[in-house]
């Protein structure tokens, strides 16, 4: 136990070297800091904070060192590079979230055999507050049996009168006939909202008024199911559900949120639409915003009066010319 205690508050290269059952390599990182915005807390939204980083990876033997062959190394921005990349991914509350998705980026590399994870904040208290984790090779091969890629989606937004339409019911059919996961994104209500002086408030309200049609949709369809994460949204969209995007989570936690002027209906749709990497944008009974492309590409379907007159869905968009852009221009990829 003294021992356990002692490695507890060495570099994880202790703890490494103590608890490994055979002879391995290792590369490490030590003290790397980093401003960022993280943390659950109110008080740590909208500010950044020194979060500091040591990595250690134990690595399968190999001859590079005889062989001077740079290519059969795990290299030392195989670390850098996991920790950017999952702080560029999403804005996080959690540090032992953090810590999971770096050790299981790195251990994607066929070298690596173990991974030890520190990661402290420098600025929330007297002294580092933080959490180590160590995860092993053997997990990679657990992960391996999972879904491995989900489909891209159709993205459709529907205005409130699209909403309240006696189409509706026809336009959901037609998006299951077409055999690709849909998302659908709503505006806020047509009732007037509370007003805030701090635009931190008011998008808080705006994006909750949004959710609030969310349900007045879900409550006209029961194939409609809300949904807020983007794990939620993964899992629907590999078992073919109509989801209805629920917005607050991923933009209050993005590191690249909508824009000021995003805050309502399609412009938001749009910004969505680009960040999952949709196949096809659709607009139903609202036009499409200038930032989703002018236009370009975009099936913009008018209300149907009646069900009598319900338009069909446009067939699938032409494919896109160039650029990865084109994936929120209601574009096949």
């Amino acid at each position: 136990m003294p021992n356990e205690t002692r490695h507890a508050f060495e570099h994880p290269e202790v703890r490494a070297e103590a608890t490994s059952t055979q002879p391995l390599d290792r590369i490490s990182l030590r003290d790397h800091v980093v401003e960022v915005e993280i943390g659950a807390f109110q008080l740590e939204r909208g500010t950044t904070q020194r979060v500091c980083f040591n990595l250690v990876v134990e690595v399968a033997p190999h001859d590079a060192a005889r062989t001077d062959d740079v290519d059969r190394i795990l290299s030392y921005d195989t670390l850098l590079e996991a920790i950017a990349a999952e702080l560029e991914a999403e804005r996080l509350n959690l540090l032992e979230t953090l810590a999971e998705r770096i050790a299981e980026r790195i251990l994607r590399a066929p070298q690596a055999q173990r991974c030890f994870v520190r990661i402290e904040k420098l600025d929330r208290g007297p002294g580092a507050l933080g959490v180590e984790i160590v995860r092993s090779a053997a997990k990679r091969e657990i992960d391996a049996s999972m879904p491995s890629g989900t489909p891209a989606p159709t993205v459709v937004y529907l205005s409130n009168s699209a909403i309240a339409s006696p189409a509706l019911a026809g336009w959901l059919d037609a998006l299951v006939a077409r055999g690709a996961p849909a998302i659908l994104c709503v505006g806020p209500g047509d009732l007037p909202r509370p007003r805030a002086e701090q635009a931190a408030a008011q998008r808080r309200i705006d994006l909750l008024a949004i959710e609030q049609n969310a349900w007045v949709l879900a409550g006209r369809d029961r194939r409609c199911v809300v949904v807020g994460t983007r794990t939620e949204l993964d899992w629907s969209m590999r078992h073919d559900q109509i989801t209805v995007w629920a917005p607050s989570k991923l933009v209050l936690d993005s590191v690249r949120p909508p824009g000021a002027g995003a805050g309502d209906g399609p412009a938001l749709a749009a910004w969505f639409a680009r960040l999952m990497q949709a196949r096809a944008l659709l607009f139903v009974g609202a036009d499409a915003p200038r930032e989703a492309g002018g236009g370009e590409g975009l099936a913009a379907i008018p209300v149907a009066a009646s069900a009598s007159d319900d338009p069909a869905l446009p067939a699938d968009p032409v494919p896109p010319r160039s650029g990865p852009s084109n994936s929120a221009r209601g574009t096949e990829r």
